[in-house]
């Protein structure tokens, strides 16, 4: 498990490639969310604007390489998918491909944020996307948050305009932070107090 002596690295991984997509914009709260916490790292991945191979292609590319790199070194990763056709997205598809084997995921938590049109929100995409994390050896945390109805939900310029939403958005990072701080730091110090041989105080 990937962890800072200076802080905790949160990644997050944008599952759209539209111009001005609606699952940037709910992924920009959730980021303003975790910079609110002392000591938090956030950095946002773009896999559509990557050139990342197909399956199979090249998967030791530098971009797949440097992509990977970028996940393994994260203590948390969030995966952001539109829904399309009841599934996420191809780009995030394309992103777990190339995390290479085993998979930059694996044993790191996870947390899933799913956007649609319509109004039952993207609850198919996230049950399958949880499916595939957890094949991959990550922990999917049980809060997923999916945003229905988005394009009432932010305007343009990327505000929510929905109250409720936005805690709900806002939820995804407090319980990650909570996860973190409960179960990631303190076996972190512990490990350092063992490898180190410092006596706890």
């Amino acid at each position: 498990m990937a962890f800072e002596r200076d802080g905790i690295r949160i990644v997050l991984i944008n599952g759209s490639a539209r111009p001005g997509n609606y699952t940037g914009k709910a992924l920009a709260v959730v980021a303003d969310e975790f910079q609110k916490h002392e000591g938090v790292t956030v950095v946002t991945l773009e896999p559509g604007l990557l050139g990342l191979p197909l399956p199979g292609v090249d998967p030791g590319s530098e971009a797949a390489r440097g992509f990977a790199e970028q996940v393994a070194s994260a203590t948390a990763v969030v995966l952001a998918t539109p829904e399309y056709h009841g599934m996420f997205s191809s780009v995030i598809k394309l992103a777990i491909e190339n995390m290479g084997f085993p998979s930059a995921l694996r044993g790191k938590p996870v947390a899933l944020l799913g956007v649609a049109s319509g109004a039952i929100g993207a609850v198919k995409s996230l049950e399958a996307l949880r499916g595939v994390v957890s094949h991959v050896g990550a922990l999917a945390l049980p809060l997923s948050i999916s945003v229905a109805n988005v394009q009432q939900v932010f305007d343009a310029e990327g505000r929510c305009l929905d109250q409720a939403s936005e805690r709900h958005i806002r939820r995804l990072a407090t319980g990650m932070m909570e996860y973190v701080h409960g179960h990631i730091c303190p076996a972190v110090t512990l490990e350092r107090v063992l490898r180190e041989g410092l006596t706890a105080v």
